[in-house]
């Protein structure tokens, strides 16, 4: 008997797994940056320690929330340019998990900041079999002017994730393209992911500046 309750119990498990997955895999892209973001706006409102700033508590808004609908090696690949295909598996990996690591440090900064901003959908622009499609956004304040939040979304297997972010006219990708470049240059890619990882070592330490000011 309680096999058969252990079986059924997996099956189950496997079941709604399954199930999850595949709503996740038919959510349309700015249906899932609306989600994702007003979740996100809402515990940093309403959650007191991360008003508080506690940075244990605000990286785990992020792993929960942000880190499952990124595509980090896909970002990390576009980043490192010509230079992804030269690195070993090895190194493919290491520099993925580095620069993951710096994105999740930099957007517990921006929620961090979160007060009474407020989030603009815009109209998305995407034929019905676009593998790749553009979200944008746009950050309202209370003072100055809106910020541009654009997010660049490709569909996998899993469904659609995030693989580039657009904060005020500027690629993040591109914007760390020339910096990843330069440090290849200096010491290789093993020099890249060693500075990566220094940078994220003073960011465990003390958070960096806000992407998004109120």
């Amino acid at each position: 008997m309680t096999i058969l309750l252990n079986r059924f119990i997996a099956l189950l498990a496997l079941a709604i797994s399954a199930w999850a997955g595949q709503a996740a895999a038919q959510e349309a892209p700015d249906a899932l940056i609306r989600r994702v973001s007003e979740e996100i706006l809402a515990i940093a409102k309403t959650d007191k320690q991360v008003q508080a700033g506690n940075q244990e508590r605000i990286m785990e808004v992020v792993r929960a929330k942000v880190l499952p609908h990124v595509n980090f090696q896909r970002m990390t690949q576009q980043t490192a340019g010509r230079y992804w295909r030269e690195a070993t598996p090895e190194q493919q990996a290491a520099l993925t998990n580095e620069f993951k690591m710096l994105l999740i440090y930099t957007y517990a900064g921006a929620i961090a900041q979160i007060r009474n901003q407020t989030l603009e959908f815009k109209p998305m622009r995407a034929a019905p079999d676009d593998t790749e499609v553009e979200v944008r956004t746009a950050v309202i304040q209370a003072r100055g002017e809106p910020i541009q939040l654009n997010y660049r979304l490709e569909k996998g297997p899993s469904g659609w994730k995030i693989v580039d972010v657009n904060i005020l006219g500027a690629w993040l990708v591109f914007t760390y393209r020339n910096s990843f470049a330069a440090e290849i240059q200096k010491g290789g890619i093993d020099g890249l992911i060693k500075t990566l990882a220094e940078r994220n070592k003073k960011l465990s330490v003390t958070p960096p500046a806000p992407v998004i000011k109120s």
